[in-house]
């Protein structure tokens, strides 16, 4: 039998001689078997390399779990539409088993809509939590009192510096930070680089790029001492701030070549630099979304990392699923996504 094709009951029944209501006892342990056919049983199932569906057994217990997956609202074309894409690429026989995974939205740059959604998430008494903690503070007191109801929770994009979660799946983020580096200053000897940075909450309480940036920065400092690096905040919902600020900083700094961004956003960037192109230019930013792949395919973006968001979202959800199906524990609590270095050259084949 090939090794991918599905082993169904019927064929250890085949291979045994033995009936498929004795196959099913000896799988379920239900009712008496002889030892015989046990052994037999267990002989062929190592042969076969059969799996149960322990999933759809549970099933008949009847017992429904809820993964809340605690997400910014998404937007079309977002990093976080991206992410939430992962909710519905669970496997199917979690959902057969009666797993249910819901999301609950908030906006990222309002910390009390955060604090609504995480009432909400404790309200629904889920069996876990996905979530990504872009306010730090306030995820401490959320997981603080998950931790009190016994509820386990996965982190994903960013983890806080703690250790009750259960798996985080998501970039290394300082060595994210150190590759980005990298990739911007490889075989140059620049003298000036622009951090371009987006201005969240009003009181500046999320900043989930904070490690990325430690491990820029500490890359900066020891391969590239002397490169002078000036940061710009800029407001996502306001292209012609953007274009403005952007305007104001090159004018006054005309040397700089060497521009990045550590979140999901540095097609904010294109207008204005698709009106000022420069073949020295080097632009290196995060993620793969449609727009950044865009702008990578015409040369405006010289090099993305990804990460893949959607797998994120849907590994934590399975990890939460076997924890309350089975008390399955993940071997290892931090999985990091691989990170794939896209340029224009092979963006066509991710």
């Amino acid at each position: 039998m090939a090794q991918n094709e599905k082993i169904t009951i019927n064929d250890i029944a085949r291979r045994t001689g033995l009936s498929k209501g004795t196959v099913d006892r000896v799988l379920h342990n239900r009712g008496e078997v002889s030892r015989k056919s046990y052994d037999r049983v267990m002989e062929v199932i190592r042969e076969l390399g059969y799996e149960p569906n322990v999933y759809a057994s549970l099933l008949a217990k009847g017992k429904k779990h809820l993964v809340a997956v605690l997400i910014p609202a998404s937007e079309p074309g977002s990093f976080w539409e991206l992410a939430a894409s992962g909710i519905g690429r669970g496997v199917d026989s979690m959902t057969a088993a009666g797993v249910e995974a819901v999301p609950f939205p908030y906006d990222q740059y309002d910390i009390e809509s955060f604090r609504a959604a995480c009432a909400k998430v404790l309200e629904a008494e889920p069996s876990g939590v996905v979530l990504a903690p872009l306010f730090q503070g306030e995820t401490e007191v959320f997981t603080g009192k998950l931790a009190e109801s016994g509820i386990p929770y996965c982190f994903i994009d960013s983890r806080p510096d703690s250790n009750g979660y259960l798996a985080y799946f998501g970039m290394p983020l300082y060595k994210s930070g150190y590759l980005c580096a990298d990739q911007l200053t490889r075989e140059r000897n620049i003298r000036g680089a622009l951090i371009v940075r987006v201005r969240r909450d009003r009181y500046q309480q999320s900043d989930p790029t904070v490690n990325r940036r430690a491990g820029f920065l500490d890359y900066m400092l020891e391969n590239a001492p002397d490169c002078k690096i000036d940061n710009v905040f800029v407001d996502p919902n306001d292209p012609d701030g953007i274009y403005t600020t952007l305007d104001g900083y090159f004018s006054e700094h005309p040397e700089v070549r060497h521009i990045v961004m550590f979140n999901s956003r540095i097609h904010l960037l294109v207008p204005w630099l698709a009106a000022h192109p420069d073949p020295d230019r080097r632009v290196v930013g995060f993620d793969n979304l449609k727009a950044n792949m865009d702008a990578l395919r015409d040369g405006t973006v010289s090099v993305l990392i990804g990460q893949r968001p959607d797998e994120q979202v849907r590994l934590a959800i399975e990890a939460l699923a076997e924890h309350a199906l089975l008390g399955k524990v993940p071997p290892r609590k931090d999985h990091f996504m691989h990170m794939d270095i896209l340029t224009r050259y092979n963006v066509e084949d991710y």
